[in-house]
């Protein structure tokens, strides 16, 4: 993903839907009969969640006015759920539209799809080093395969190439843009705000530092997200996070532009609630889903209720792969608490339009059929 931050580590979150006979703590439900693919094809959808589309018709405009190429194939979509959202809302109705609808199988083939959360972070850094900023962080370097491990460029292999872009307070401000895969960054120096777009990475295995404090039992399972990351570095002298984070050896470049709207890899501009990143095997960007979104309560907990949204791909990361979306939350440090405590459920659908480039949404894209 080019936008921000992703999340710390989706699989664990599976756990909970083979844990126990059907639980339902993170959202689940068990409404329809078990499914045999990622992508089945359905006549009728029943959901009867409180309805919110008021922002699709706002991200599907930036996909028609900034991408030509996108607007040809999906322009004809967007304007058929635009009527039907605006003269029914109902999704039994789709069909009489002209749309069709795939329902994803989720990770138990029971239809529960993992929402995650991720946002832009806004990180504070010098212009140069002193004594209280000393943390730097790198453009790309000229490496491919030999790129070096997390601990090494903490260690100074990357010192004198002139390639530091700033230098931060702590290591985890930066770790936690590369996450996201992008941010914004404050220089306090000038007060000039610059948006950091991702430059590559290292090409090393990514390791999520959510599961190895899982594994070493200083954050329960049940417990973990972004704000329990943070509660336990700020917990910890500088030396021990340095050891947990370079538990995970890959490391994200950056390259600075002018304070720009977030992108995703689609090269749209994203807004909150409105995109999401998903599994290009499955997703071509673009892609309209009807997805009923877990609501959440404000210490993280399922309040109890979905919500159905029109939401669209427009992002995709290394971590996101198939029964898994990444719901974009926004920028700041409010979007990052609420990005973080999305490990929830919910049902999804993609959709089509019979006749038109997007018809059979149950098919995977033409180039990933094997």
């Amino acid at each position: 993903m080019t936008t921000v931050i992703k999340k710390i580590i989706p699989a664990a979150a599976l756990l909970f839907l083979f844990g126990c006979a059907q639980p339902t703590d993170r959202a689940q439900q068990y409404l329809d009969s078990e499914f045999e693919a990622d992508l089945n094809k359905v006549e009728v959808i029943e959901s009867n969640q409180p309805r919110d589309f008021t922002a699709f018709s706002k991200q599907a405009e930036q996909v028609v006015t900034l991408s030509p190429s996108m607007a040809k194939i999906y322009q004809p979509l967007y304007e058929q759920l635009e009527a039907w959202a605006l003269q029914s809302g109902d999704p039994s109705d789709l069909a009489n539209f002209g749309i069709q609808t795939a329902q994803l199988g989720g990770g138990d083939s029971q239809g529960n799809v993992l929402f995650t959360g991720y946002f832009s972070p806004v990180i504070e850094l010098r212009h140069e080093a002193n004594e209280e900023y000393q943390y730097p962080v790198y453009g790309q370097p000229e490496c491919t395969d030999t790129c070096p491990t997390r601990a090494q460029i903490y260690a100074g292999a990357l010192n004198g190439q002139g390639l530091e872009l700033g230098y931060s307070s702590n290591l985890i401000d930066p770790f936690i843009m590369e996450v996201q895969g992008s941010g914004f960054v404050h220089f306090g120096d000038d007060d000039t705000l610059e948006y950091f777009a991702y430059a590559g990475k290292n090409n090393r295995a990514y390791v999520s530092i959510g599961r190895v404090l899982i594994e070493r039992e200083q954050v329960a399972r049940e417990n973990m997200s972004l704000k329990a990351i943070k509660e336990w570095v700020l917990a910890n002298e500088p030396d021990v996070v340095r050891e947990l984070l370079e538990q995970n050896p890959s490391y994200v470049f950056f390259s600075p532009k002018a304070a720009a709207p977030v992108t995703g890899s689609a090269g749209i501009p994203l807004l909150p609630m409105a995109s999401v990143a998903g599994d290009r095997s499955i997703f071509p960007m673009g892609t309209p889903i009807l997805a009923e979104v877990p609501l959440l309560n404000a210490d993280g907990t399922w309040s109890g209720v979905h919500q159905l949204r029109l939401l669209l791909v427009l992002d995709t990361g290394g971590a996101v792969k198939q029964n898994h979306l990444d719901l974009y939350h926004g920028m700041g440090p409010r979007a990052g608490t609420d990005a973080g405590h999305y490990k929830h459920f919910g049902r999804v659908w993609k959709l089509g339009l019979e006749g038109s480039a997007t018809q059979a949404p149950w098919a995977l894209p033409p180039e990933k059929i094997e």
